[in-house]
């Protein structure tokens, strides 16, 4: 089994590289290797690699920049998506494509099923919505996997973030009435790669277990980053609402995605996101120990 994958530089795809199966060969392509927006290097990159399995980790994620660049985030989270679902399937390859609990509005009240109609509120959630369009017109056999709150011990996420902002300040406001699910990038690629290897396809959802609001994984952050040493002091962490933070992009304010039929098919559910974060916040641990050593 051959696998490429695009965005290889990102956290998802650093982690699907990390949790491939050994008897996986592996061509890991990030920004650097391959332009997702030039549909001719990624047609290329794809027949030259000639893998059975590609997966899309490239992604516009800056969600408030994203409405001041509607053309970039649409060219990197619709079009490419697009265009390599179609190369993957003229290469008869299985694709895997990675979208967002983004594209829903909020305001449901339950849990969001994968056939809940989509309405996102932003310029990137109305971007992944018309990748995951983008991607069933090209390729209708392709996987789908909406996923939420993503972190992991490197890179650019709200872990990090709050690490950062609890060493500077003594308080921080942090909004309490939107609720997601935390994720921990390493178990969303093993639940990727799980669900590829059981050739699924079409919209599946998928998060580690439990809900949380921002304010409430704030606050579990410094909780297990004090235990940890990675915090000398605790700050004030106190819960706003939405409209108390303003931002350039609209948030649904309660997505919860149901991922019932993903867990039986995995079956299994994953760790609670408290576990996950815990075990996030060891590898912060030591890498820095690593660094200082």
């Amino acid at each position: 089994m051959k696998a490429l994958i695009f965005g290889a530089s990102g956290q998802v795809g650093r982690a699907l590289v990390a949790t491939a199966p050994e008897r996986m060969e592996v061509v890991a392509l990030g920004r650097a290797d391959c332009d997702v927006t030039d549909r001719n290097a990624v047609t290329a990159a794809i027949r030259a690699a000639r893998p059975d399995l590609v997966f899309n980790a490239a992604a516009y994620t800056a969600v408030d920049k994203a409405e001041s660049e509607p053309d970039r985030a649409g060219m990197l989270n619709a079009a490419a998506p697009g265009w390599i679902a179609s190369a993957a399937r003229d290469a008869g390859a299985r694709f895997v494509h990675i979208s967002t609990d983004f594209v829903f509005g909020g305001t449901s009240g339950r849990p969001y099923r994968p056939d809940h109609p989509t309405r996102p509120l932003s310029v990137y959630g109305r971007t992944k919505r018309d990748g995951e369009t983008a991607v069933l017109d090209a390729d209708p056999d392709a996987l789908i996997v909406r996923t939420a709150w993503v972190h992991d011990a490197a890179g650019s996420n709200f872990v990090r973030t709050m690490l950062r902002l609890m060493a500077e300040r003594d308080r921080l406001d942090i909004v309490a009435d939107q609720l997601g699910t935390p994720t921990h990038a390493p178990s969303l690629a093993r639940a990727l790669l799980a669900l590829a290897a059981k050739s699924a396809s079409g919209l599946h959802h998928f998060t580690d277990a439990g809900v949380a609001s921002w304010y409430d994984f704030a606050v579990a952050i410094q909780e297990e980053a004090l235990a940890l040493g990675l915090l000398e002091r605790a700050s004030v962490i106190a819960p706003i609402v939405t409209a108390d933070y303003p931002t350039p992009a609209t948030r649904p304010g309660c997505v919860i995605l149901d991922k019932s039929a993903t867990w039986a098919l995995l079956d299994r559910p994953p760790p609670h996101w408290r576990a996950t974060l815990r075990t996030c916040l060891n590898e912060i641990a030591r890498q820095k120990v690593a660094k200082n050593g």
